[in-house]
């Protein structure tokens, strides 16, 4: 059976979209509230239980469900079918709704969102007036905020952080150190990681990746050349291996075999094609 700390006091409002809410009150002290304590605001259908606790203006609603040691307070909102649990909290003016969910030690504030089937985990933070939905994953110690958009089936993990006014969408993933933030948008099929950096008004695009400690401020170009991806950035990527122009232009036949038993045969076909496309990339990206 699932314990709850509280009771439905006969305290009760109409909120912004006509439920109708009780305050709450703590019948059991435990580690959010001591027995006597009055808290926030939920709804009859809701469930709210385990150690769990909705506290100052805070509500809960709808089919919504916070449990283990989760906490709703200032003047968040949990509705829908949205599901808060582990040590996550929500706090300040946040909302979370739909079938989305915060678990782990995860944090939404301020006047962040998340919504639909998005989920927010592990250590990760998502505030200011950040938004997550779609199917959108954000976890590990991940953080997105400012103006920041993280939706489609996008993933932020690790350390990654996404701020500003940034959008990341599609199948896109940010993960390692990575930063990506500005107007910067990371979006299709597009992996950025490592320490690599995006920002400006870039756009990471395709299949595009940017790693190790790149720092992109522009429009990446992408083309695929038979079995290999190349991504056009302040180097020029193609598969795994990732030089300055001058050095694809230096390099002799014998080192571009030794990459791959493919190699040479490709590079031999694709060569020209790859030095005309920079040329374009370059001028489409020269710096104001």
């Amino acid at each position: 059976m699932k314990s709850k700390k509280f009771i439905l006091t006969d305290e009760t409002k109409i909120n912004i979209v006509g439920v109708k809410l009780y305050r709450i009150k703590c019948i059991e002290t435990f580690i959010h509230a001591n027995a006597g304590d009055f808290g926030g605001w939920v709804s009859d259908n809701a469930k709210v239980y385990d150690n769990a606790w909705v506290s100052d203006n805070a509500e809960v609603s709808g089919n919504a469900e916070v449990y283990g040691n989760a906490k709703v307070c200032g003047n968040a909102g949990v509705s829908g079918k949205a599901k808060v649990f582990g040590d996550a909290k929500v706090f300040g003016d946040a909302k979370v709704y739909g079938d989305a969910e915060v678990s782990g030690n995860a944090g939404v504030s301020d006047n962040a969102g998340v919504s639909g089937n998005a989920k927010v985990s592990g250590k990760a933070w998502v505030c200011d007036n950040a938004k997550v939905y779609g199917d959108a994953k954000v976890y590990g110690d991940a953080k997105v905020y400012g103006n920041a958009w993280v939706y489609g089936n996008a993933w932020v993990y690790d350390n990654a952080w996404v701020s500003d006014n940034a959008e990341v969408y599609g199948n896109a993933w940010v993960y390692g150190d990575a930063k990506v933030y500005d107007d910067a948008w990371v979006y299709g099929n597009a992996k950025v990681y490592d320490d690599a950096e995006v920002y400006g008004d870039a756009k990471v695009f395709g299949d595009a990746k940017v790693y190790g400690d790149e720092k992109i401020t522009y429009k990446v170009t992408h083309i695929v050349s038979g079995i290999w991806s190349i991504t056009f950035g302040d180097k020029i990527a193609i598969g795994c291996k990732r030089y300055s122009i001058e050095e694809w232009k230096n390099f002799d036949n014998e080192t571009i075999d030794g990459f791959d038993k493919e190699a040479l045969s490709s590079w031999l076909n694709w060569k020209e094609i790859v030095f005309a496309t920079w040329e374009v990339h370059n001028k489409l990206n020269l710096k104001k």
